[in-house]
């Protein structure tokens, strides 16, 4: 896997902090800093995401597609699937996450509650290279929805 990163502007200009990824798959992912009043030269224009931001959708999405994958495998039918992450970092440098979590909702017919969080746990413990590496600074803890269409009901 390869990655290259590159910075789109020069000090003074309006993009002081904006940066190009181009993945080895051929995609592109921009990026940018946050604004600084103070020194306009040293902040993004929040044109982007901020490369954290990246780290924690990227995670994300790692850990949603474990879940789906899986319950594929076990021929579940899913009809939907997201995360909404939330965190907190440390306050100094690096600034590191030190908590996550991860709330799924799951929408699909005749899923059983169990499943859901045995593909959650699965993913958290053995597949998502992005949440088992963040997990070596960050408590990660997990919550799930699950919306049956068949019966209409909420779980987990």
């Amino acid at each position: 896997m390869e990655c290259t990163v590159s910075w789109t502007g020069a000090a003074g200009t309006r993009s002081a902090m904006g940066f190009v990824a181009e993945t080895g798959s051929g995609h592109v992912l921009v990026m940018d800093g946050a604004p600084d009043p103070a020194r306009p030269d040293n902040g993004g224009q929040n044109l982007a995401p901020r490369p954290m931001e990246t780290v924690l959708a990227g995670t994300g999405g790692c850990t949603a597609y474990d879940v789906v994958m899986i319950l594929r495998r076990g021929r579940h039918q899913v009809e939907g699937c997201s995360v909404r992450l939330t965190s907190e970092r440390a306050d100094k440098d690096p600034k590191v996450f030190t908590k996550i979590h991860m709330h799924f909702t799951v929408t699909g017919r005749g899923i059983p509650a169990a499943a859901v969080e045995r593909a959650i746990a699965l993913s958290h413990d053995t597949y998502c290279s992005a949440s088992i590496m963040l997990g070596k600074t960050a408590a990660i803890t997990t919550s799930f929805d699950l919306i049956d269409r068949d019966a209409s009901t909420a779980a987990g």
